[in-house]
């Protein structure tokens, strides 16, 4: 096993540091998100609820926010477990590129479907 230090650039300090920024802010959302969903069903389970909602300005940051900090938490995630293991570099940059479209794919299609209320 070797052991190299790459520095800052290559450490994965920053990813490490907003993997944590962004699980503080989506254990608030959500806490936030279940009780408005869940805890009180009369809050959120119909259409028509569920559109007088983001016709509010707040509520549709709030969710656009929550789509792309989760997102972004979710793929950073795997990125770093990934980069434990000893990969060819084609493979590494290969999974990187379906990381980030994939990423890119799902939050137009969130932000989209969130833009359209």
């Amino acid at each position: 096993m070797s052991f190299k230090y790459y520095g800052s650039r290559k450490s994965g300090s920053i990813g490490w540091l907003l993997q944590r920024i962004t699980g503080i802010f989506l254990i608030f959302a959500m806490v936030g998100h279940y009780i408005l969903m869940h805890y009180t069903p009369e809050t959120g389970h119909s259409y028509e609820q569920s559109i007088a909602r983001f016709s509010n300005a707040y509520w549709k940051m709030f969710y656009l926010t929550f789509i792309t900090l989760g997102l972004w938490h979710g793929l950073n995630g795997v990125w770093s477990i990934l980069r434990d293991f000893k990969m060819k570099p084609w493979v590494a940059i290969t999974l990187f590129g379906i990381i980030v479209v994939s990423g890119i794919a799902f939050w137009v299609l969130g932000v989209s479907t969130a833009l359209k209320f």
